[in-house]
């Protein structure tokens, strides 16, 4: 979005804006079912995955369900699928038997549900509740349907036969970044009060004091990652956690997901077309252990979600958490690989102009983020709208990611976002970076 907040914008102008991220993402997921087939669109290239016509018409149920429905107090478009589209009671692996929509019915139920949706905003009122206050009900699905596109093209990138999605390359590296960025002790301001897309996870904002650590200035290439491999990584147990181990061994770990040996080296399998892996982009398609077990290879650890966050945020100049790590306004192509706009990650060095004020780059689109979190709430969360977004996921099960990847929109990423997962999972965008506690010298003020 260019701006989600709203002040000083009238209704009018909320109601463009909204409109134009409405028709900007449901462009986006045209593109992603509309270039395979019926057949394609109906099978199940993964049990990890839906087939594409569940999360097709799955984002028209949620679009009905909160803006036709509660927002609009219109009556149901097709409450006899309400069942068939509810994420917690079809289990990914049993969705391809379901009497789903077929392909051409699916297109014209989100059809005429987002036409209906058209027909809301032209008349709604930005009331001070908190479901349309600041339009946060149209951005929650907004936010929903580029994190349904961010699925099915995760989709793609496990399907088999000929490539169907193209884009450019991702820009060439314009500066050198190597090492790492000392980040001083002290406070900053965690999550948001502010921003009014925020979701309930990434509220309330709070104080957290942290003492200081180094953070790798960018994340973890290939060429580190292969030395990782090169060195036996996968062969030693004293890198992995138990359950790390045990997981490597049952699932066969090797290498990262979509690598096959090739010659001397390696190549990595994008989007149905097979490239040799190159040294300078992040490493993707790795698994929280593998994460793990590289950074304690390298003698370092995973950040913690607020190290991450305090890397991502805070400006030591006035002592402020930035919406993002060059600043407030919304990503361009300039500062962040984003938005499907390539379909992998950029070279180290790629975005300068995304750079953190302490010198951290690429914290924003590329891959997503391992950190050493376990996903819980913040102090004083409360669940909004409903508890199933995150509250149910809380616990030890899930480790948190952040930052974003390629396949992400901007309307679904910023410096407090938070994306979480099971730890064997790596069919996601999935990178990291590494971090260390600070020495006693490097601590000193």
């Amino acid at each position: 979005m260019t701006d989600t907040r709203t002040e000083g914008l009238g209704a009018e102008r909320l109601r463009e804006r909204i409109a134009e991220e409405l028709s900007r993402t449901r462009a986006r997921t045209a593109l992603l079912t509309d270039v395979v087939d019926d057949a394609d669109l109906v099978r199940q290239h993964s049990p990890l995955m839906s087939p594409l016509v569940w999360d097709l018409a799955h984002v028209g149920n949620q679009e009905e369900l909160w803006l036709v429905r509660d927002v609009g107090g219109r009556a149901p478009v097709r409450q006899d699928i309400d069942d068939l589209y509810d994420a917690f009671k079809q289990p990914r692996k049993d969705r391809p038997s379901l009497p789903l929509l077929p392909p051409g019915e699916a297109r014209a139920y989100v059809s005429t549900v987002r036409q209906k949706v058209y027909d809301l905003l032209d008349r709604i009122r930005f009331t001070e509740r908190p479901l349309v206050s600041d339009g946060f009900a149209f951005g929650m699905i907004v936010q929903h349907e580029q994190q349904h596109d961010e699925t099915m093209l995760a989709t793609h990138q496990l399907r088999s036969g000929p490539a169907v999605l193209t884009t450019p390359p991702p820009p060439e590296p314009r500066v050198r970044v190597a090492g790492e960025v000392l980040v001083p002790a002290g406070p900053f301001t965690m999550g948001t009060d502010t921003d009014p897309w925020a979701l309930d996870n990434e509220r309330p904002a709070h104080r957290v004091d942290l003492p200081a650590y180094a953070i790798d200035a960018a994340p973890v290439t290939n060429g580190q990652y292969r030395q990782f491999i090169a060195e036996g990584g996968y062969d030693d147990p004293r890198w992995w956690s138990t359950a790390g181990w045990a997981h490597r061994v049952e699932a066969r770990l090797t290498a990262p997901m979509h690598w096959r040996r090739d010659g001397d080296g390696w190549a990595y399998r994008r989007f149905g077309r097979w490239a040799p892996v190159r040294d300078d982009e992040p490493v993707v398609h790795v698994c929280w252990h593998e994460a793990q077990a590289y950074a304690t290879w390298a003698g370092k650890r995973l950040p913690t979600e607020a190290e991450w966050e305090k890397a991502a945020r805070w400006d030591p100049a006035t002592g402020r958490s930035r919406r993002y790590p060059w600043g407030d306004d919304d990503p361009t192509s300039a500062h962040a690989n984003l938005g499907q706009r390539h379909l992998w990650p950029a070279p180290v060095g790629a975005y300068p102009d995304g750079a953190s004020p302490l010198g951290v780059h690429q914290l924003i689109g590329d891959v997503w983020e391992w950190t050493s979190s376990t996903f819980r709430g913040y102090p004083g969360f409360t669940a909004f709208p409903y508890r199933e977004y995150s509250e149910v996921f809380f616990g030890d099960d899930y480790r948190v990611l952040r930052g974003g990847s390629f396949g992400t929109d901007r309307a679904a990423c910023r410096g407090t976002f938070r994306n979480w997962d099971f730890p064997i999972r790596r069919q996601i965008f999935s990178g990291f970076r590494c971090a260390r506690d600070a020495s006693p010298e490097e601590s000193r003020p």
